[in-house]
Order: structure tokens, then C-alpha cells, then sequence
């Protein structure tokens, strides 16, 4: 049984993540944290406590933290907003009420409440910025040694970022650009990561064939919430393309044979106009990159796990 502790930055993308983690066979889910990045907080946790409620395990009980870490740099207010919506579909309110609590203690507590308390080490999936992760090394560092590896959606090793905001070179991903020094502080750790940037996500763009398979299997439940919550983005798309970029990480976490990866040796830039730049340099610390995503095998296990997913309140 694999441990995980989940912490996600609370768009459409990271909820559906968590819909998907929750199915997972030999997954013991830990604990969920939420950050307000790419989200604002409070509809991104309360809709994160209404999957649990409607497609997690009953008799495997849950808390959702609430971070109140901080950026640097703010992702944009319009992308941010879907999570208003998202946490207002009527399947996810049917009941009127909210079964799965929130947690006493801020995310980066909870992480390490919930580490420190699992026997075993844990695996950290985190498709949000790193803030949690970093501050919750500065308050324990032994920490450390109960995380088996970090997944992270974050990052790019090309210099192809997609943040352009002003007073920046565009080489950095938006999860690293919020809070650059948290990448360097969980970089200078000890911590066995492998990085989910843009090189490899950008491999799975959300296409208006997919939203037609996804509609073509709306009477699954999971599969017609994925479709509606997918469908928010729309405005997002009308700017740039949208890219399942937390699904590929969360999937990678449990279904290693969905990509191929390498070794490299990175840094983290964390000042000037590059502030968030994760770049390859001889003298940096090693990685693994994945580099090439199986495109069949991700949409063969993503439509495994949505179909397998029942309603709790049926």
C-alpha cells in the first residue's frame, strides 16, 4: 500500500487530481492540503471536502487543510476563479451539507502531523506551488526522512515558461514563479524528486476531441463532473491553451510506466527577472525529469479510474 499525503493549489485540473487519487487502487491517502495559488482558498477546500464526501471511502476518513502560506508572485485573478464555480455544481451540493471536515492545523502543519503519524514513509504528490512543502522542512526538518519521494508539477528545463507577467524573462513555470525561494529551499534538501514541468505536460493539451470522449460518458458520474469541471476553462483557453498538468503528475505517482524520465543535475534561480527558473547545471543537484508522456496508457488509466468512481449518496 503506497502513502499519500496530497497538496494542490485548488484549480479545475488539481480537483479533478483528487477525484482520480481518491479511486486509485493500493493508494492509502493520507491527507490533503490546499494552497490558494492558481485558487482562491476557501471554494477550492470546501470543494475538495465535497469530493471526498461524494466519491471517496467512507470508512477511510479524511481532513482538509486549509495553507495559509503566501506568494510572491500572484497566479492571474480570472484563472483563479473556477474554483468559486467548480465548488457550486449542483452534484456537489445536492445534500446540503458537508460530511468530511477541515483540519485543525494550517497545511504545512498538517503535512507534518500526517508524515510524522503514518508509519511507513509517505509519497508527496504536490501540483501547487512548493511553499507548504519548504516551510514545513524549516520547522522539521526530520521530515525528511519520512517522505519517500516528491512528485511536483512545477518547473521547465527549457526555458519556455508560461508566466508573462511584466518584469520577467518568461523562462519560469507559474507553480515555481509564485514562490521561488520554496523550489530552492526543497531543492537544497535531501528529498528524492521527480519534476512534472512544462516539457512534459505540455505533451497533454485538453482538445475539443477529449471533451467530447469525456461527454460521450457522462452517465459515469466522476466522468460528467470531470467534463462540467473542464469546461470552466474555456476563458482560460481563450488566451492559451489548457494542459493537464496536475492529472499527469498525480497519475505518475502511482502509474510510473505512463512516462519516461531521466537524471539531471538543476538549480533554482530565485532572483531577478528570472526569479523561478529551474534550469540544468553541472553543479546542481540531481532530479529526475520526466521527459515523454505515453498518451495512450495516461487516457487508458484516467478512464479507468472516472468509470470505477460511485456516488456515496446514490
Amino acid at each position: 500500500m503506497q502513502n499519500v499525503y496530497f497538496n494542490h493549489d485548488g484549480n479545475v485540473d488539481d480537483l479533478v487530481s483528487l477525484l482520480l487519487l481518491l479511486q486509485m487502487p493500493e493508494v492509502n491517502l493520507t491527507g490533503v492540503g490546499v494552497v490558494g495559488a492558481d485558487s482562491y482558498v476557501e471554494p477550492a477546500v470546501s470543494a475538495s471536502r465535497k469530493i471526498i464526501d461524494l466519491f471517496g471511502n467512507p470508512d477511510h476518513p479524511l481532513t482538509v487543510a486549509t495553507s495559509n502560506s503566501r506568494p510572491v508572485h500572484q497566479f492571474p485573478q480570472n484563472w483563479r476563479l473556477s474554483a468559486y464555480a467548480f465548488d457550486n455544481f449542483p452534484v456537489l451540493n445536492e445534500r446540503g451539507t458537508v460530511t468530511t471536515p477541515a483540519a485543525k492545523l494550517p497545511a504545512h502543519l498538517d503535512m507534518i502531523e500526517k508524515l510524522q503519524q503514518t508509519p511507513g514513509k509517505t509519497t508527496l504528490v504536490m501540483t501547487g506551488p512548493l511553499t507548504d512543502l519548504a516551510r514545513a522542512l524549516a520547522l522539521d526538518p526530520t521530515i525528511s526522512d519520512k517522505i519517500d519521494k516528491l512528485y511536483w508539477m512545477g518547473g521547465t528545463m527549457n526555458n519556455q515558461g508560461n508566466v508573462g507577467e511584466p518584469d520577467q524573462d518568461g523562462t519560469m513555470e507559474w507553480n515555481a514563479f509564485w514562490d521561488p525561494e520554496a523550489v530552492k529551499t526543497v531543492w537544497d534538501s535531501n528529498l528524492d524528486i521527480e519534476m512534472i514541468g512544462l516539457e512534459s505536460t505540455d505533451q497533454i493539451p485538453l482538445t475539443a476531441e477529449r471533451r467530447q470522449h469525456w461527454a460521450s460518458l457522462r452517465r459515469f458520474p466522476a466522468m460528467e463532473l470531470i467534463g462540467y469541471g473542464y469546461a470552466l476553462v474555456m476563458a482560460f483557453e481563450a488566451d492559451s491553451t489548457y494542459y493537464l498538468w496536475d492529472v499527469l503528475t498525480t497519475m505518475t505517482s502511482r502509474y510510473p510506466e505512463i512516462v519516461t524520465t531521466k537524471q539531471v543535475q538543476s538549480d533554482v534561480l530565485t532572483t531577478g527577472h528570472g526569479a523561478g527558473r529551474t534550469f540544468i547545471t553541472p553543479a546542481g543537484r540531481p532530479i529526475t525529469l520526466v521527459t515523454q508522456v505515453d498518451k495512450a496508457q495516461f487516457y487508458a488509466h484516467f478512464d479507468t479510474l472516472a468509470k470505477a468512481a460511485t456516488r456515496n449518496f446514490d
